[in-house]
């Protein structure tokens, strides 16, 4: 049975990592209004991966016996004017997102939950992907986004990006 602390902060989680996929769609809308088919496809992979981290915490709180809370999921409010805001708005979300992970972890680790702290494991890795992959387009972005050749080489780049499932095992 996990400690009920630890179980909030799961389920909190879960519906934290809905909103992030509803941000990163708002984000893939912005991009597709501008013309922009391959940072919008990025943010639309980057939704599924989203959507499919909430349904890990899902099945985590599941498999061990938790009822799983799901909460109202907050429309996304950014600000979106010029086409650097969603990545810059990206990666201060996934480093909030770390910040959350951490928090688990660190609940976890004073019940000594080593459970949840080996599922957590996985998680803080991505995060550590995902703030580099963050950092990268707004490196490109600085780099190639004022040039109109260089930034639909860059989209076109970004279109490439495909789904791929997360490979934790439950």
């Amino acid at each position: 049975m996990l400690n009920q602390k630890v179980v909030a902060l799961l389920n909190d989680q879960v519906n934290k990592e809905f909103f992030s996929a509803y941000l990163y769609l708002d984000f893939s809308n912005f991009y597709e209004d501008k013309g922009l088919e391959g940072f919008a496809n990025w943010y639309k992979v980057q939704a599924q991966e989203e959507r499919d981290h909430a349904m890990l915490f899902y099945q985590y709180l599941q498999n061990n016996n938790e009822k799983v809370q799901l909460e109202a999921i907050a429309k996304p409010d950014q600000t979106l004017v010029e086409l650097m805001d969603p990545l810059k708005a990206g990666l201060q979300h996934e480093e909030y997102v770390t910040g959350l992970i951490y928090n688990i972890y660190a609940a976890a680790q004073e019940v000594h939950d080593f459970r949840t702290m080996q599922f957590l494991d996985w998680f803080i890795k991505e995060q550590g992907e995902e703030e580099t992959n963050a950092h990268d387009l707004i490196t490109k972005m600085d780099l190639f986004g004022n040039d109109p050749k260089s930034l639909y080489m860059l989209d076109n780049e970004l279109k490439s990006r495909v789904y791929a499932a997360p490979s934790l095992v439950l």
